[in-house]
């Protein structure tokens, strides 16, 4: 389970890309990649290592105002388990 005091930033092997073709964020990694939808790029475009978990929900929860706050967390956690199943982000204490 990953904690809202850790600092999540993406692996090594990770990183995020813009295509101007598709106007959409990719996350690129060997020999594969995935589309990010806005809300998935903001979070991984936080993922640098200097800002806790707590900080980004905090962050989005603004910017995405009317939804509620729970269901960013939620979100924000969810996002960056699958990361975390795949090898694509590291937290640091």
């Amino acid at each position: 389970m990953i904690a809202l005091d850790s600092r999540p930033r993406l692996a090594a092997k990770a990183r995020i890309r813009f295509d101007r073709k598709t106007a959409r964020y990719l996350l690129l990694y060997p020999e594969r990649g995935l589309v990010l939808n806005p809300t998935a790029a903001d979070i991984a475009t936080l993922c640098t290592g200097e800002h806790t978990v707590h900080a980004i929900v905090e962050r989005l929860a603004e910017k995405y105002a009317p939804q509620p706050r729970a269901q960013v967390e939620h979100d924000v956690m969810s996002f960056l388990a699958t990361l975390a199943e795949r090898g694509l982000m590291q937290t640091d204490p």
